[in-house]
């Protein structure tokens, strides 16, 4: 009975993570670019009980008695299929038109260093420069700076008429006379391992330490540059949406709290039994 409700027990702390998992992807269904995640359960360590050394009958699983522990979240996967785009219209709005692609952007780290961070929301804004008020500074809605394809951040003069972006990348100034003032590549980065990615919040996400890992950078991602850059995808005037399928995530919702439920109900019956036997009277 203890072993009933202890393998009950580890299994809906298990569930109650995956629980976490499609809540977080509900959650962000309206999510400019943000990627879903998906759960996959492994089996805890089973005990084998051979109580029937010299059973010879036919069989066709081994023999004896194995006796699970439950079940566990063996990993979340990063889903990085392709969301639905939205037509906005708006020149700063670019939308990422390839899996595995990535804009990369500058963030403060806590000890006071700077990070690159990687995201698919491409909704920038124009925020002015802190060093010169003639300038300004593309950044994401959260006023994370956009870097190019040289890891700098992205700067243009105030002043200008329009801002055109091909489809690979390239970010052309226009200027009011019609010359093209500015030419700015946009640093997109493809990702090779795209499960190694670590959301660190504001639609962002990181590597975590690569040496532990005993890989390299250059395993992981390649920063489109030179001739690689043909293969950027982009669309100015669109948005990328979120990948969530609502229906799936309602799903998978109601699946995980049938099996979170039925977990309890175990350990109601488990306990009922053992009142049962403490109540028992020679």
């Amino acid at each position: 009975m203890l072993r009933s409700m202890m393998t009950a027990a580890n299994t809906m702390n298990q569930l109650q993570q995956q629980l976490d998992v499609i809540s977080n992807n509900i959650a962000n269904s309206n999510t400019t670019g943000f990627k879903r995640r998906e759960t996959n359960f492994g089996e805890l360590l089973v005990q084998q009980f051979d109580n029937l050394p010299d059973d010879q009958a036919a069989r066709l699983t081994p023999a004896g008695v194995r006796r699970g522990v439950g079940a566990k979240l063996a990993e979340t996967n990063l889903v990085i299929k392709q969301g639905p785009l939205m037509q906005t219209g708006r020149m700063l709005d670019i939308a990422l038109t390839k899996e595995g692609q990535f804009f990369r952007v500058l963030v403060d780290a806590a000890d006071g260093t700077s990070a690159i961070r990687y995201t698919r929301d491409g909704a920038f804004y124009l925020s002015p420069s802190e060093a010169n008020q003639n300038e300004l500074m593309l950044v994401t809605s959260d006023g994370y700076p956009v870097l190019n394809s040289a890891n700098e951040p992205i700067v243009i003069q105030d002043g200008f008429k329009d801002i055109m972006i091909s489809d690979t990348g390239t970010l052309k100034v226009i200027a009011p006379n019609g010359n093209i003032a500015q030419t700015v590549d946009l640093g997109v980065t493809n990702v090779l391992r795209p499960q190694l990615l670590q959301s660190v919040g504001d639609n962002l996400f990181a590597f975590p330490d690569l040496a532990a890992l005993n890989v390299t950078e250059a395993d992981v991602a390649v920063n489109m540059a030179g001739n690689a850059r043909t293969q950027i995808g982009v669309q100015q005037g669109a948005l990328e949406q979120s990948n969530v399928d609502l229906g799936t995530e309602m799903t998978d919702l109601m699946i995980t709290q049938r099996a979170y439920q039925m977990n309890a109900k175990s350990i109601t019956i488990s306990d009922q039994m053992l009142g049962l036997i403490n109540g028992v009277r020679s």
